[in-house]
């Protein structure tokens, strides 16, 4: 072999270290890390397990070489409350090792047991080319029932519609199936999120898609289809299925849902990306959610919304780059693998800080987790200005490995929010860094044919091993408590949702890993403060139904911190439909809580008081 040859992975791994500038930055002092964490513990329980022990799904003949890559997603878990417990204790998952969708009581939730069973598309045109790669829990047609929407590669999602009593022992017997689009089409989607995008007080659905629409991806006998690409680009990548847009248009005479296809307002620049995750959020204060895309192989979007009912408006606002700034760590600029995104309020902030996984694998890709922290006004993104700096290096999140989901928590109720983040690619015992580090310096003109990827073996290994991590805030850092808790599985996961199951007024978390039996962790935390949990509904038809959006700020003495409600932020984990707030006791004795809205009548608020623990606050309109 030449000189040249056994340079070359090497050469290339230096190349692609090179991409992203991580300025080090020296972590909290290791007493103040012992000190934020030795509160904090849980008990793991186990999640129903699979039927089967697929580690690897049939794929198309033309990506038969890289299996492993193809099956790298598809674990999903979403918190609900199905037997109108008055807290999540309720779960959909996803399990890649049968492809199946599951409901079930949480383990330790409390409550009368049901058995785990499936949601299966009946009635619908299902195959062995479809599976469910995400269950979102929602209630869709806010009657008061909880529903579930799923969405698969090989198909366009699906909504289980619950047309059940409501009470009684929850079977797969409540739900019916129905297609979000007729007649079925071929998606890929990787990304699915509910929100009222046009701001007429009905629930619209975003999709992100992945694979080119129409490739049969999991189809064993797509011989030589000519849309079966890989991404064009490893950092501008633009040749992914469509993202979607559907406006809520309430009932049908017949019962059925209505929406209207919009996907053409949303922008060229971000509708054929390899979306990965969704994030929307009220930034500008105009009660609409702005939409964070974040993007495999390319940059991610902030589409800012000006819409009004029935006439969506979404505009991407870039960031702008000084001589201290790398371009991929610009907003909109960047050529990272975007695979998450969630948003935290810091106490008495008024903007929220953004936070977006990326690859950070040591010797293997340092990209870098953004952390946009606000330097100016909402209303400046309605000027087209993007009022965000990058500080993932500077607070200590900007490495955490091949990461996904990411989720805010705060485990102790110490009023100041972590998070947790999942990690981890393919598991196996032949490294392949090397080589996916060569094959990454290829040429653009050759990387969306599947035949020029290199090939992946059944033991092969990308940041397989890699733990989960537990963020807690130290002073103006952050440290990884996950070691130390104990709460580093090693094994790849895909998402989180973070809900308090059991009631306890404690956070816990609920894992989906990729080819392993998936888990609940309940915190038994020892807390630092009360906390109260706040369901912001309105009366549906059938019962109370989460006002999704709902912005809510918490004041009391000394004390001041927002949140809205948007459980399906991020990439494969749906958290529960609560807010929950952590605050001193003197601060609790007067607090209120001033919820603000938006529906086909414009803004509303309305100011609620407060008590320690769970408490709905019923909205009027």
């Amino acid at each position: 072999m030449s000189s040249l040859k056994l340079l070359a992975a090497p050469v290339a791994a230096l190349a692609l270290a090179g991409l992203a500038w991580l300025p080090w930055q020296p972590g909290p002092p290791a007493e103040a890390a012992e000190r934020a964490v030795e509160r904090i513990s849980f008990a793991t329980h186990d999640l129903p397990d699979s039927d089967g022990n697929q580690q690897q799904r049939p794929v198309a003949p033309d990506l038969e070489h890289i299996r492993p890559w193809i099956s790298a997603v598809g674990a999903s878990v979403g918190s609900m409350d199905l037997r109108g417990l008055g807290r999540p204790g309720d779960a959909c998952l996803t399990d890649p090792r049968d492809d199946r969708l599951r409901v079930f009581p949480v383990p330790g939730s409390g409550g009368p047991d049901f058995e785990p069973f499936e949601l299966h598309p009946d009635g619908l045109r299902y195959d062995r080319t479809m599976a469910p790669i995400g269950c979102v829990p929602t209630d869709i047609d806010q009657d008061g029932r909880q529903d579930v929407v799923a969405y698969y590669w090989g198909r366009s999602p699906v909504i289980f519609r619950n047309t059940g009593p409501g009470t009684g022992t929850p079977s797969a017997d409540w739900f019916t199936a129905a297609e979000l689009v007729e007649p079925m089409q071929v998606w890929n989607s990787t990304a699915l999120n509910i929100a009222d995008i046009d701001g007429d007080g009905l629930l619209d659905i975003a999709v992100g898609n992945y694979f080119p629409d129409g490739s049969r991806v999991l189809d064993e006998t797509a011989d030589d289809d000519p849309r079966m690409q890989m991404q064009h680009s490893m950092g501008d990548a633009h040749n992914a299925g469509v993202n979607r847009l559907y406006l809520g248009g309430g009932t049908e005479a017949d019962g059925g849902l209505r929406f209207t296809d919009v996907s053409e307002r949303w922008p060229e620049e971000s509708a054929d990306s390899w979306t990965l995750a969704l994030g929307p959020q009220d930034l500008t204060g105009n009660g609409l959610p702005d939409l964070y895309v974040a993007n495999d192989f390319g940059p991610d979007q902030l589409l800012v919304n000006t819409s009004e009912p029935g006439d969506v408006r979404l505009t991407e606002v870039r960031g702008d780059r000084d001589l201290t700034t790398a371009r991929s760590k610009v907003m909109g600029h960047d050529s990272f693998k975007g695979m998450g995104v969630a948003y935290s309020y810091a106490p008495g902030a008024d903007l929220p800080s953004i936070h977006v996984s990326n690859i950070t694998t040591t010797w293997g890709l340092q990209e870098g987790n953004f952390a946009f922290y606000p330097t100016g006004r909402g209303e400046e993104l309605l000027e087209g200005s993007f009022p965000f700096e990058d500080r993932a290096a500077e607070v200590n999140l900007a490495v955490s490995g091949w990461s996904w989901d990411i989720k805010p928590i705060d485990p102790t109720n110490s009023g100041r929010e972590g998070f947790v983040q999942a990690t981890g690619m393919i598991a196996g015992t032949e490294e392949l860094w090397p080589r996916l580090q060569e094959m990454a310096m290829g040429n653009d003109q050759i990387l969306s044919s599947p035949t020029s990827w290199m090939r992946i073996g059944q033991d092969g290994d990308i940041s397989g091993d890699e733990p989960n991590r537990l963020w807690i805030p130290v002073g103006d850092q952050f440290v990884d408590a996950g070691s130390r808790v104990p709460f580093d599985e090693s094994t790849p996961s895909r998402g989180f949702s973070v809900a308090d199951v059991d009631g306890d007024g404690l956070q816990d978390v609920l894992v989906a890993n990729q080819w392993a039996r998936s888990q609940v962790h309940l915190n038994t935390s020892t807390p630092e403060n009360p906390s109260v949990t706040l369901a912001v509904t309105r009366q549906g038809e059938h019962g109370p139904t989460p006002v999704i959006g709902a912005v809510v700020t918490v004041e009391g003495p000394g004390y001041s911190r927002t949140s809205q409600l948007y459980p399906a932020n991020g990439h494969s984990g749906v958290s529960g439909s609560q807010l929950h707030f952590a605050l001193p006791a003197d601060a609790l004795a007067d607090a209120t809580a001033t919820v603000r809205w938006v529906d086909a009548d414009g803004q509303h608020s309305t100011t609620f008081a407060l008590i320690e623990g769970a408490q709905e606050l019923r909205i009027d309109r």
